[in-house]
């Protein structure tokens, strides 16, 4: 028990201090040399907006579609139950039938939603 109370003082964190700070210091150093020495030409050219090589047309302002929000949250909904089956993947021996019920309750409920979300016809763009 000793010899690991030794092992935690935090003299030994010191090393991964200086190296933080030496970090922060290194891009702050880099980020003024940039600003200071880089060329400073502003023309008419550099400063209009760049597009992807194509013309702007209309206003940048108007709004979206909802759907496309909507089938980005139903991504993500669905992408973090993938998640949620690494565990069970991993321990799917040591938690049994009772850990197999529960995953079959949880992928039931996540299908059940699914339903809902094509009954309702949240998916169908064509609107």
């Amino acid at each position: 028990m000793i010899l690991l109370e030794a092992f935690s003082t935090p003299v030994n964190y010191f090393p991964i201090l200086i190296q933080l700070v030496l970090a922060i210091g290194f891009v702050v150093v880099m980020m003024g040399a940039t600003h200071l020495l880089g060329p400073k030409r502003k023309t008419t050219d550099k400063l209009e907006n760049f597009e992807c090589g194509i013309e702007q047309e209309g206003n940048a302002r108007q709004p979206l579609a909802v759907k496309y929000f909507l089938v980005a949250i139903l991504f993500v909904l669905f992408d973090v139950e993938v998640i949620f089956f690494y565990p069970y993947a991993i321990n799917f021996r040591e938690l049994g039938w009772n850990g197999f019920i529960a995953v079959v309750m949880f992928v039931a409920f996540f299908i059940l939603g699914f339903t809902y979300i094509i009954k309702k016809g949240a998916l169908n763009w064509e609107d």
